[in-house]
């Protein structure tokens, strides 16, 4: 993982490179201050203060130390990622943001630029030494720098091949964080969970026994705090089962697990945050996967809530597996219930021709955000 924590640093004076932050409108003033040879350097470089736009100069010192300019898109509403471009091209070294200017979430941008997974890389990429952040604002620099180690480790597992991460692995995740935070886990499989939880069985039964599916609970927390559920879609690949994707649909599939990476992203935080919460979380892990142990269109499959969900289409199993986590999360009546799923596509389907490209059931009840 990377160190985040030696990329940004509350400022205590130490020398630094400035880093001016301009947009469009405040260039013209920028540079009716700084006439000669930055004025003609930073119009022979066509610099317009344009978001993502970075320019190094030369520095106002006779020190011969360098200055940057960095586009943004509005000083006075910078957004978290303002400043990545400027970490990713910028040389090692120490910078500190000139002026006046609250930087707040532009510095998880700063951070999340130089996190890389280099597991697969074939050779290694040329080092880049890090690049600096130094905060005015000391307060902020330990949350910004835990927002980042979680952000990565979502970025991490979604990444990670479907050939290295299977429902196993998923818990093996869940339990490594579990055990470092103080959860209790506990997970469902085989007879327990064809009986207790059949559509999440359904869904993962086409798997090779090695990838047999699984509810992942975890718990943490006063039992006598408010209770939330994070409930998070663990399909850790999804090939439509027997409604197969086209090549194009399933290529990037290994991310059909990504509301499980977030959903674990944020129990993270909320334990190192010592939230005053009862905490369950719920991943159904499984693989969407074909073989004669498929799920089938046509096919009528009890859940856990009780209710008989007839398929129309077996890629439309984020609901199902969401279905039966939803039910169990509900049995502990929690304050809030919080569901992460993979459905941008769906999303963008009109509402009258969903029907069309979802299983249904026999009553409105089942979760729609599946």
């Amino acid at each position: 993982m990377t160190d985040f924590a030696a990329l940004l640093r509350p400022d205590r004076g130490e020398a630094a490179h400035p880093l001016h932050l301009v947009d469009a409108t405040l260039l013209p003033e920028w540079l009716k201050a700084h006439a000669g040879q930055r004025r003609a350097l930073v119009e022979a470089a066509r610099f317009e203060g344009k978001a993502g736009q970075v320019l190094v100069v030369p520095g106002a010192a006779p020190n011969g130390e360098y200055e940057v300019l960095v586009g943004v898109a509005k000083l006075a509403s910078l957004t978290p990622w303002c400043l990545a471009a400027a970490a990713e091209k910028l040389p090692e070294g120490a910078y500190r943001i000139e002026g006046d200017v609250p930087v707040g979430l532009a510095a998880l941008g700063w951070l999340l630029s130089q996190h890389r997974l280099t597991t697969y890389k074939s050779k290694a990429e040329p080092e880049t030494g890090p690049r600096v952040l130094l905060s005015k604002e000391p307060a902020r620099v330990e949350e910004l720098v835990r927002l980042a180690e979680a952000t990565a480790q979502v970025r991490d597992l979604v990444d990670t091949p479907a050939s290295d991460l299977g429902p196993a692995e998923l818990e093996r995740a869940v339990r490594d964080w579990a055990s470092a935070a103080g959860a209790e886990v506990e997970v469902t499989k085989g007879d327990a969970l064809e009986q207790g939880y059949p559509m999440i069985h359904a869904v993962g039964a086409a798997a090779t026994p090695a990838r047999a599916p699984r509810l992942i609970e975890a718990r943490w927390g006063d039992p006598a705090h408010p209770r939330i559920a994070v409930i998070g879609k663990g399909v850790v690949f999804d090939s439509g089962g027997l409604d197969l994707k086209p090549a194009a649909g399933m290529r990037l599939m290994k991310k059909d697990m990504g509301g499980a990476a977030h959903a674990l992203a944020l129990a993270r935080l909320i334990v190192v945050e010592r939230l005053p919460v009862r905490l369950h979380l719920l991943i159904p892990a499984v693989e969407n996967a074909v073989s004669g142990g498929a799920f089938r269109p046509g096919d009528i499959l009890h859940s856990r809530a009780g209710l008989r969900v007839e398929i129309d289409n077996t890629d439309a199993e984020g609901r199902l597996v969401l279905g039966d986590a939803l039910t169990r999360a509900g049995e502990d009546k929690p304050e809030l219930v919080v569901d992460f799923a993979t459905l941008t596509g769906a999303a963008r389907i009109d509402r009258k021709s969903t029907r069309l490209n979802s299983s249904h059931t026999d009553i409105s009840r089942m979760p729609s955000s599946a």
